[in-house]
């Protein structure tokens, strides 16, 4: 296919194909997902070789957020019947992040629902960096507490904090349909600020809220332009309770084509699969580690996912290997550009990211297995069976999974 060959030698070269490149790999047909698989895996492996980084989020607080998000189980109002919790204490936080760690993970995401943290609210953070730090030698710290205010990157990164992730989800042209109590600008000026601190950039996009190619696209060259280490690629978790919870829009080939259209816009870059992949990816997870070199271990903020020992092991089966704590996840011209941010030295990981975790209201979502005995669902058939509010780490006194 021209269009396939075109695409890898662009993103061997590091260009930006063009708006009609991009939006024709999202019109490809499922009898050719293998081969689009296949050419954006080139693109992966020049840049990322067989490596998968992995990640551990812990949900510092958990709903009470005052943001409208449609996609969000802690938004305004929730009716989701999920974990609900104030502040972490340090202690708390870093015997979470433990679990993680003990299980591979490079980097912790340190999440906290709400519009933005107050001044207040960054001292708390930057305790709970400090005692996961002295605690885990190495690891690297991403914050994911909203929109900032002048001075508050600068102050997460004298704390310690190694990257900042704030996704812009969607298209500016529908931003305004998916959350009316803070803008699209807003999140860009986050992700600026925390380009000018010194921290890594982590921003991505949350696939299946009922946008259209166009926007895909849109939101993925925005992305592009505002150059982040890391690109997490959500895909809707349908929470009920949320506006979006009828919402059951992609396809394991459609997710596939998303993975692949952002590696080819962003070849270089992290880009990790975020929430819900257990939902929507499905038996076809493996396939996906082709396109992406990063994913979240275990359970998200306030859903559950699959079993950080089943992640391991479909790393492994894929013939992948899991990202060591010495070495460098970004590749070398972007790791010097950074001069020594997220991804650019061998300390656990780079980029931080989301399905999960969007700060302003965070997206959550996995999946729980379905049970044993169970009949084999219909062709794109809703596996609303897969969605399962967490109910065991963070905020719980049950073991995390991990």
């Amino acid at each position: 296919m021209d269009l396939l060959n075109t695409l890898v030698d662009k993103g061997l070269r590091r260009e930006l194909p063009t708006r009609e490149e991009a939006l024709a790999v999202l019109a490809t047909s499922d009898d050719d997902v293998l081969d689009v698989v296949a050419a954006a895996g080139k693109v992966r492996r020049q840049w990322f070789g067989r490596r998968v980084k992995l990640n551990y989020l812990v949900n510092l607080k958990s709903g009470l957020c005052p943001e409208d998000c449609s996609y969000c189980s802690q938004r305004l109002g929730s009716s989701t019947g999920i974990l609900k919790y104030s502040w972490l204490k340090p202690d708390e936080a870093s015997k979470a992040a433990a679990a993680g760690l003990a299980g591979g993970a490079k980097r912790v995401c340190l999440v906290a629902s709400g519009r933005g943290p107050t001044d207040r609210d960054v001292d708390r953070v930057a305790g709970t960096i400090k005692a996961i730090k002295e605690q885990n030698e190495g690891v690297e710290v991403c914050a994911c507490l909203g929109l900032l205010s002048d001075g508050q990157a600068e102050r997460l990164r004298e704390a310690g904090a190694d990257a900042y992730n704030h996704n812009l989800n969607t298209s500016e042209g529908t931003y305004g349909d998916i959350t009316t109590t803070h803008t699209y600008a807003d999140r860009v000026d986050t992700v600026n600020k925390a380009h000018a601190a010194g921290l890594s950039a982590c921003s991505g996009l949350i696939a299946g809220m009922g946008e259209s190619d166009e926007d895909l696209v849109d939101v993925v060259f925005s992305l592009r332009e505002l150059d982040p280490d890391s690109v997490p690629v959500n895909f809707l978790i349908p929470v009920e309770g949320t506006p979006l919870a009828k919402e059951w829009n992609l396809t394991p080939q459609r997710c596939l084509r998303i993975l692949a259209m952002v590696r080819f816009v962003c070849p270089d870059v992290e880009v990790r699969i975020a929430g819900g992949r257990e939902v929507h990816l499905r038996t076809m997870q493996p396939l996906a580690l082709h396109l992406a070199n990063s994913i979240f271990l275990g359970d998200y903020l306030t859903t559950e996912g699959q079993a950080g020992q089943a992640d391991l092991e479909m790393i492994a089966d894929a013939g992948f290997t899991v990202e060591g704590a010495d070495e460098v996840t970004l590749p070398q011209h972007r790791a010097e550009v950074r001069g020594g941010g997220c991804g650019s030295h061998g300390a656990k990981g780079a980029g931080c990211g989301s399905h999960a975790e969007d700060g302003c209201g965070s997206v959550c979502g996995s999946h729980e297995g379905a049970a044993e005995g169970a009949a084999v669902p219909a062709v794109n058939e809703p596996r609303t069976d897969l969605v399962a509010v967490r109910r065991r780490g963070a905020g719980t006194d049950l073991a995390p999974n991990a």
